[in-house]
């Protein structure tokens, strides 16, 4: 390969490394009517787990969860006030959740709420709900199949839906005490045990004022 070609090769492969790594930066941040795109379905990039991250793999255009107790944040910002959505199923006697206003830390995240993913796993507090706080007994979803979870925060109030219907408006109350409360965070997708295998695609938010 003469001197030319040689050149011409590295500005080639310079310039395919720069759009491989600002890609990554524009679906993050690039915007359908205010929706930002957290996970582009192919890579983790933008996510770090917190324990165990060989437990999250991608697959067919999802973010999976398996394996021992792990947490994937998504790191690369935080969010106040925001309408989240994404598709997620689960296995049968599986469990998992959703975080938000969360920081990274190993073990169980301490801080911030989580929106509960089980449909059929023994714990009763089941899909959508906001535990410790908000428990619904009963699931929206169903195993196996992919259904679409919805979380709003404005302000003090936190608005969860599943495939469009609402399931409840919880307000917070002011002074609340503790690590479960309303403040600013990261968003995290729990895995939750060896049993357990859930699945996230279409992973989108639109921060509001």
């Amino acid at each position: 390969m003469n001197k030319t070609w040689m050149t011409l090769f590295a500005l080639l492969a310079l310039t395919g490394t720069l759009l491989t790594g600002t890609a990554w930066l524009s679906a993050a941040e690039s915007t359908d009517d205010g929706w930002l795109v957290l996970f582009d379905g192919k890579t983790l990039d933008g996510w770090k787990a917190s324990e165990h991250p060989e437990n999250w793999t991608v697959e067919d255009g999802a973010l999976v969860g398996h394996g021992d107790r792990s947490h994937l944040f998504y790191v690369a910002r935080e969010f106040q006030n925001f309408e989240f959505k994404c598709d997620v199923m689960i296995n049968k006697g599986g469990n998992s959740g959703i975080f938000f206003h969360s920081q990274l830390a190993e073990g169980w995240p301490p801080l911030g709420y989580e929106s509960q993913v089980n449909n059929t796993h023994a714990d009763p507090v089941k899909t959508g709900s906001l535990y410790y706080v908000v428990k619904v007994f009963e699931s929206a979803a169903k195993d196996d199949t992919w259904w679409t979870q919805e979380i709003i925060v404005k302000g003090k109030q936190i608005t969860m839906k599943v495939n469009g219907k609402t399931l409840y408006e919880y307000d917070e109350p002011e002074g609340v005490q503790g690590p479960h409360k309303l403040s600013k965070g990261l968003f995290a997708l729990q895995q939750h045990d060896p049993g357990s295998k859930p699945r996230f695609k279409n992973i989108r938010v639109r921060p509001l004022p």
